[in-house]
């Protein structure tokens, strides 16, 4: 097997921004990806059970990966047959891809998994719906989203090695995937929210700062600081071609871009736009939480949802602190 049977940091970033983009719009978009919380159906009646059936599957896949004896990145789709789940894992991408953009398994058998067998699980399992790929310049294939103590406060901490509570956001990957070992004592809610939905009731209380979104906006490198390459990046936030709008939005870091002293003060506008954008996200009926239990696992697009997370305490005993293995794909 190569290497390139997944995605580098730059390759998966580059294929992610890689959106076709034709015109701002004036209009709204109907589309099913346009859903707004307080119309979507209870998660126990919309997530995917898995039978007794594709569980033993995925006992038995697992143990024949394992018996290998190969690095997880070296392993193929082909070395964790998945025949029960094919035509499930076939719906699952076009309902992220053209859906509403969210997808729900529940019943992966964590429980009787050492994590080293749920990380190959879960990267496995990314094989067969996408192309997986690097999560930071560091080249780290599966995320650990886990309280490591790290300061909520620093300027270049990621925020999900904390307790903190995390603003709406996207990944820069065409899909997030979370797996559930342990969910929090009390918190630590997945929010969703539908961007396509924001974008359309932006545009109708305030056309002029919907309009913004599809010119460029600086946004912050958290992981270094000033580099070669500079401190920050231009992003345009809206994309819309061919009936669809791709949206990236990312409420920290188009703020902490400004503590750079070569990137200028936000404007009014663009102080106002994040502002706005932000308060329609949080309105009742406007997003859904979720309470993921163990052995669930969360597909979200980031072309068409963004995620956040509510603040949590944890238990005492470290064997029982949430753990989220997190996977980002390219589809």
């Amino acid at each position: 097997m190569t290497y390139n049977a997944y995605f580098s940091f730059i390759e998966q970033t580059l294929h992610y921004f890689d959106r076709p983009h034709e015109q701002a719009l004036d209009s709204p978009v109907n589309c099913p990806a346009a859903w707004r919380g307080e119309d979507m159906p209870a998660l126990d009646q919309t997530a995917y059970r898995l039978s007794s059936e594709q569980v033993e599957e995925m006992r038995s896949a697992v143990q024949s990966a394992m018996a290998l004896g190969r690095q997880v990145k070296e392993l193929t789709a082909a070395d964790f047959p998945l025949a029960l789940l094919a035509s499930a894992i076939e719906d699952w991408r076009r309902e992220l891809q053209t859906g509403i953009g969210l997808q729900v398994i529940r019943g992966v058998p964590v429980d009787s998994w050492t994590q080293e067998e749920a990380e190959l699980f879960f990267w496995c399992f990314g094989l067969h719906l996408g192309r997986p790929g690097e999560q930071n310049p560091e080249g780290h294939l599966l995320g650990h989203v886990i309280d490591t103590g790290a300061d909520r406060d620093g300027e270049v901490v990621r925020l999900y090695k904390t307790s903190a509570n995390i603003d709406y956001h996207c990944d820069a990957a065409d899909v997030v995937g979370l797996l559930c070992l342990n969910k929090a004592k009390t918190g630590g809610q997945s929010r969703i929210v539908s961007s396509v939905s924001v974008f359309n009731e932006l545009l109708e209380r305030r056309p002029e700062l919907a309009a913004r979104l599809f010119q460029s906006m600086r946004l912050d490198i958290r992981d270094k600081e000033v580099n070669a390459a500079g401190s920050s990046l231009p992003i345009q936030p809206c994309c819309y071609a061919g009936g669809e709008l791709r949206t990236f939005y990312h409420a920290d870091y188009f703020r902490s871009v400004v503590r750079h002293d070569d990137v200028p003060p936000l404007t009014e506008l663009e102080q106002d736009l994040l502002d706005s954008y932000e308060a329609i996200a949080m309105e009742p009926g406007m997003y859904l939480d979720m309470d993921l239990q163990p052995g669930d696992i969360q597909l979200l697009s980031n072309h068409s949802i963004l995620h956040a997370r509510t603040d949590y305490e944890d238990y005492d005993d470290p064997a029982k602190r949430r753990h989220l293995l997190r996977l980002w794909l390219s589809l």
